[in-house]
């Protein structure tokens, strides 16, 4: 009978016949030489089984054409020394594959060590050692009726764990192969099969199409054959999707190199101080003086790419690339930081942020002209290199791609000239102001008469517009951050106990959402609080209002803590608190607050280590401590001493259960949206908050310095001067001012 099946991934097996093999790295691995070991293996429990296999279960990616992520399968360590064995359509063939370990960690592979395409199986090798194998267990030791368990990535779950049994052996396409009665999906090809002892039988490769608990294995004797005559190939040869061609390129210092539809890409940080990486030319430049050229786009602003030159084919040579938004000419003398000299640097307005720019410069003895866009940058002396060889560098994690690179005596120019940027102005003038969204024939016949560059002067017109469009859209930005900062000012400049904490806290909100109707949430809270107040008799006592009030938010509402989403924003927008009833600890007591507040009866929050409660004072005097996270949970002082004993190894003091004042709530929140944008690396968002907080508590010293060195950070000079001075006058102890004094004149030489 014909059994349909498919290969687990959504790709089929791929050729990797014509590789030359090298014979490097052939030693036998460390999971052949202990088969006997293996055998005296005790029978455990799955749930033991799980945990041992677990962290010798892989997940492993391969990128498609277009260097995006294309598969994901499994594989499992077999040798500590780092050969990981899996299928062969998991890894694709001349793709980068990447192993992802179970504590995270990810490693490029360095190696395929042994590949089998009938048996669709595989063996690569990482830079990793000391590494947990798995055991192989002993060919046709597997009975039928046996049961298996195999760990795998199925549907991108990682490591989950199925359980089966064996329903035979079958010949699939001249394979012998194992039946396996078990749900298996895409993701779990190239995962263990493994008996209750822990011990490989088998690699999942397939899946019927008939039935969804059918699949099949490669038995292990096949996986040892592979690995007793393995047939190794280095990534350097693998790679043939986007190779760089030898004849004309030399890759320098790792990183992930790629040439594909006239572009040459960089991912992945190099192995040099800093992620430093070059690409050079083979062929030399001129020797009596030359040009070299190049259209490069980062992915990141922050990151550095660019044009090196003089290079010596090992860490000595000029680089000239955008980084952090300016334009940089280095000397590099050496592999560290400290043989790096900044010959110039400053930013240009002829600079494209997230766009092509052209980078060149002019090389004449020890002069160097640099320019960006055409528009001349640097002109400095500098002979400390020799003439070397020209090319491509990039540094840390950027991704980058280049395209374009010309090298010769002189280049043109390849910017549109003015005349022509302003003849494109004038047919496209309908278009830019929407006057029209489409095309007349006349338009653009005057356009094709302008000649080759008028693409170029178009996309630049293009880029002037969107770069007008965005500068609008950060000045409206500004203004409504500023407007709403006012306004919180406001609301906070008055006593503490006289500060409406639910309005402030709905203006925290709406810095980063314009759309934040304040009056409306004031509304929806009051309503809230009159339904509670109706259900109470006229004489009812704060603990009779509190438990309503729980019985309302909790038992009817179901406002409850969020656990699976905690550290989204919208937990700490208080509207959206109320819209969606759920929220971390401090923002659902800033609700139970307020409302208790309607109600009459007074809530205090204390910011208890780690976890925000609130207090309140019952009849008899005694404080009563609520979790309302927790859904009004009771807490007495002992189970406060348990928990911080517990969560953060403290004993409890009176310092930790002091009542929190509404700056100190108001601060907390906005603190909490900082952390998350710090780890998000949103710059701009950290600005706000910090902003916020200073709004709030002005003499918060650390968020001082912090917004200090975010404004430097995004251009925002005079705000950091601002900050700096400040810093200077009020003199904290705990700031070095020294230290203050320079940023300032840093930043003062910059203008």
């Amino acid at each position: 009978m014909s059994i349909p099946f498919h290969r687990l991934p959504l790709i089929g097996l791929l050729a990797c016949s014509g590789i030359v093999v090298s014979t490097a790295q052939a030693s036998e691995p460390a999971a052949v030489v202990e088969q006997e070991a293996a055998a005296s293996l005790e029978t455990t429990s799955i749930e033991e089984l799980v945990s041992v296999a677990r962290d010798s279960v892989v997940t492993i990616r391969h990128t498609g054409r277009d260097g995006d992520e294309q598969g994901l399968g499994t594989g499992f360590v077999i040798d500590p020394e780092g050969l990981i064995a899996t299928n062969l359509h998991v890894i694709g063939e001349g793709r980068p594959i990447r192993v992802q370990l179970a504590d995270g960690s990810q490693h490029e592979v360095t190696a395929i060590h042994a590949s089998d395409r009938p048996g669709d199986l595989a063996v690569v090798r990482i830079a990793k050692t000391g590494l947990d194998p798995l055991r192989l267990a002993e060919p046709e030791s597997l009975a039928d009726g046996q049961e298996v368990v195999t760990i795998g990535n199925p549907l991108g779950f990682e490591r989950s764990v199925v359980t089966g049994r064996v329903s035979g052996q079958r010949e699939i396409e001249g394979i012998e192969m194992i039946q396996l009665s078990m749900p298996v999906e895409p993701g779990n090809s190239g995962g263990p099969v493994l008996d209750r002892s822990g011990r490989v039988h088998g690699v999942i490769s397939l899946k019927s199409l008939v039935t969804p608990n059918l699949g099949f294995a490669v038995g292990v004797d096949r996986l040892r054959m592979l690995l007793e005559q393995p047939n190794p190939v280095l990534m350097d040869r693998w790679l043939t999707i986007g190779a760089l061609d030898p004849f004309e390129w030399t890759p320098l210092g790792g990183a992930r190199w790629r040439q594909r539809a006239g572009r040459i890409s960089v991912t992945a940080p190099g192995q040099g101080f800093g992620g430093r990486s070059l690409c050079l030319a083979v062929s030399q430049p001129p020797a009596d003086g030359y040009e070299v050229a190049v259209w490069v786009r980062l992915d990141d602003e922050a990151g550095a790419a660019g044009i090196a030159f003089e290079a010596d084919g090992g860490d000595r040579h000029y680089g000239f690339y955008p980084s952090n938004g300016r334009l940089r000419l280095t000397r590099f003398g050496g592999p560290d930081v400290l043989s790096w000299e900044v010959l110039e640097e400053q930013a240009s307005p002829a600079y494209r942020p997230g766009e092509w720019n052209h980078l060149r410069v002019r090389r004449e003895g020890d002069q160097m002209v640099c320019f960006v866009n055409d528009q001349p940058l640097f002109e400095t002396r500098d002979g400390q290199l020799p003439a070397g060889r020209v090319g491509l560098v990039k540094f840390r994690d950027t991704e980058a791609e280049f395209r374009g690179v010309a090298v010769g005596p002189e280049l043109p120019t390849v910017m549109p000239s003015a005349e022509l940027l302003g003849r494109v102005e004038g047919l496209t003038e309908g278009v830019a102001a929407g006057a029209t969204l489409e095309f007349s024939s006349d338009m653009i016949a005057g356009l094709v008469e302008q000649g080759p560059g008028v693409v170029a002067a178009v996309e630049q017109r293009a880029w002037a517009l969107r770069r007008e469009s965005e500068a609008l859209q950060a000045v409206a930005t500004a203004v409504h951050e500023q407007q709403t900062l006012a306004a919180l000012a406001e609301v906070v400049a008055v006593p503490d106990a006289e500060i409406d904490l639910f309005w402030a806290a709905l203006l925290i909100a709406r810095l980063d959402n314009p759309e934040v109707d304040v009056e409306a949430s004031r509304a929806d809270l009051k309503r809230l609080a009159a339904s509670v107040a109706a259900r109470l008799a006229d004489d009812a006592d704060d603990e009779t209002k509190l438990g309503m009030l729980e019985t309302v938010l909790f038992a009817e509402l179901g406002f409850h803590g969020s656990r699976g989403d905690f550290y989204n924003r919208a937990n700490s927008y208080i509207n959206e608190v109320l819209d969606d009833r759920e929220g971390i600890p401090i923002t659902l007591a800033v609700v139970y607050i307020e409302l208790a507040r309607e109600l009459g009866v007074r809530v205090e929050g204390v910011s208890f280590p780690g976890h925000f409660i609130v207090k309140a004072t019952g009849d008899e005097g005694a404080p009563v401590w609520i979790d309302v996270f927790e859904a009004g949970e009771r807490l007495s002082r002992d189970d406060l001493a348990k928990r911080l004993r517990e969560q953060q190894g403290m004993e409890l003091a009176e310092r930790h259960l002091a009542t929190a004042s509404s700056r100190q709530i108001l601060a907390r929140m906005l603190g909490n949206l900082e952390g998350i944008a710090s780890r998000e690396q949103d710059a701009p968002a950290m600005l706000r908050y910090l902003s916020g907080i200073l709004t709030v508590t002005p003499g918060a010293t650390r968020d001082r310095v912090l917004r200090m060195v975010t404004a430097e950070r995004l251009g925002r000079r005079e705000m950091a001067l601002a900050d700096a001075q400040w810093l200077l006058d009020a003199s904290p102890e705990e700031i070095d001012l020294a230290q203050v004094r320079q940023f300032i004149e840093r930043l003062e030489s910059q203008r």
